[in-house]
């Protein structure tokens, strides 16, 4: 018996899988705290994350805003402008990144040399 029920947060299709299924994404997180300042336009965010195109930005953007984690403002000028903020429930993600970012920091060595580890090759004595 593996000590699990058929309920379990992240074995049933339930909040806890969507959410851990939503932020495992490589720029959820990222994108998350490029916001957590206040309004960005997309340019802008471009430049702070860097390393991610303008398709997966618009991409990432577009499914949390459908999640309710990223409200996007269009402004009615010449020439148009639109800038990307998070929501109240979005900003509640905030402090767990954080947490996260800090545990990269401690343990973000012990990660790296576990993936040496792996890699060397190993003897074979015959």
């Amino acid at each position: 018996m593996s000590g699990f029920s058929p309920g379990d947060p992240f074995l049933a299709d339930c909040p806890g899988r969507l959410t851990v299924e939503l932020i495992a994404d490589k720029w959820t997180a990222v994108v998350l705290y490029g916001l957590s300042k206040g309004p960005v336009r997309h340019g802008e965010l471009i430049e702070l994350i860097g390393g991610i195109s303008r398709k997966v930005l618009t991409q990432t953007l577009r499914r949390l805003e459908s999640h309710g984690l990223v409200r996007r403002h269009a402004y009615a000028e010449v020439p148009p402008r639109v800038e990307y903020e998070l929501t109240p429930l979005g900003a509640t993600l905030i402090d767990p990144i954080h947490i996260l970012t800090e545990w990269a920091r401690a343990n973000g060595d012990a990660v790296l040399d576990a993936l040496d580890a792996e890699s060397e090759p190993v003897a074979h004595h015959g």
